[in-house]
């Protein structure tokens, strides 16, 4: 069975990508990556507060650091940032230079001009593709969806001015229009969507009445948001869909690719199960195809796709009657 297949303008020999975790922060676990079968794999995230922090930080011991430093204080901050970035921008060369298969590298800022800059860094260490993780929860009531959509189309067309390899957009599933917004985001060149990035979980402490950190590791009842908007999306849109969250089987990511994905994340699973698991993912994927008789993955990806608007929903009203009436 062949699993090659192609994501983002990428080769990839599976359509099981490792997606953005802290699992891929060094060399030895990309390797081992690479040695269970993953077709890509997507670094973990640089994330511009931590480059912010990592700044504060080397200055904590000044009240005032732009009065202690005068005009210098850029030229510090800069040092510094550009430091701290070098450890992510290292790891890249060094992937490159010891794997074939693609590195994707993911950015994640607040701030619209360190997109840019930051993106182009990490295209000219060498990294095949960009991830940029555009979650953003629209909490502010003053916030408006002209305001959110010129937010993501302003950086997406300042990022194709300087960036010549393919861009992905991970994005989350908050949007008032989510079919219209990500349709519209596709038809700005970029190579992939990929839905959806999970927001930190967080819980109460009822005891101290304090903010705490929620489960960390996703869960396999995740893969349902995933699977119902890249069924609904990949006949739409004019990019690739990379299908993130509750990934955790051979059969999960068929579901994906069924629905039309050409790339699955994976990173919980790898999490409890280990890296080698990514092999078994594969190997239950092909044993699948086998029992199918597909010899390759365009043969059947998209094939449960919703084509048209009347699918989508039929299929939601269907099933709604079918779960509250007992229709049969």
């Amino acid at each position: 069975m062949n699993t090659n297949t192609k994501f983002a303008g990428l080769d990839i020999v599976s359509p099981i990508i490792v997606g953005s975790c802290g699992l891929s922060t060094t060399l030895q676990g990309l390797e081992k990556m690479y040695q269970s079968g993953a077709g890509a794999v997507v670094l973990k995230s640089i994330f511009e507060e931590q480059i912010l922090m990592e700044i504060k930080k080397n200055t904590a011991n000044y009240s005032n650091p732009y009065e202690t430093f005068g005009d210098s204080y850029d030229y510090i901050a800069n040092h510094i940032e550009t430091n701290a970035l070098e450890t992510h921008l290292n790891l890249v060369r060094k992937a490159k230079a010891s794997f074939p298969m693609p590195i994707i590298g993911s950015i994640n800022c607040s701030t619209f001009g360190n997109w840019v800059t930051y993106a182009k860094q990490f295209q000219d260490a060498g990294c095949d593709a960009l991830e940029i993780n555009m979650l953003y929860l629209p909490f502010n009531v003053n916030t408006s969806h002209d305001d959110v959509q010129r937010l993501f189309s302003d950086t997406v067309q300042a990022l194709r001015r300087i960036i010549t390899i393919p861009i992905i957009i991970k994005v989350g599933a908050y949007f008032t229009d989510l079919a219209k917004f990500l349709q519209q985001l596709s038809w700005t060149g970029i190579s992939a969507l990929t839905l959806f990035n999970r927001a930190a979980s967080w819980d109460i402490d009822t005891e101290k009445r304090e903010i705490v950190h929620g489960s960390i590791v996703g869960s396999p009842d995740d893969l349902f948001m995933p699977l119902r908007w890249t069924a609904i999306l990949s006949k739409k849109v004019r990019c690739d869909i990379s299908a993130s969250g509750g990934v955790y089987t051979g059969n999960d990511a068929v579901k994906m690719l069924l629905a039309g994905a050409s790339a699955v994340q994976v990173v919980s699973t790898l999490y409890k199960n280990g890296i080698g698991h990514i092999a078994n993912i594969n190997n239950e994927l092909k044993q699948w195809m086998e029992r199918n008789n597909y010899n390759t993955i365009d043969e059947f990806k998209g094939s449960m796709a919703m084509k048209t608007n009347d699918d989508a929903s039929q299929f939601e009203r269907i099933h709604f009657m079918k779960y509250f009436s007992e229709i049969n």
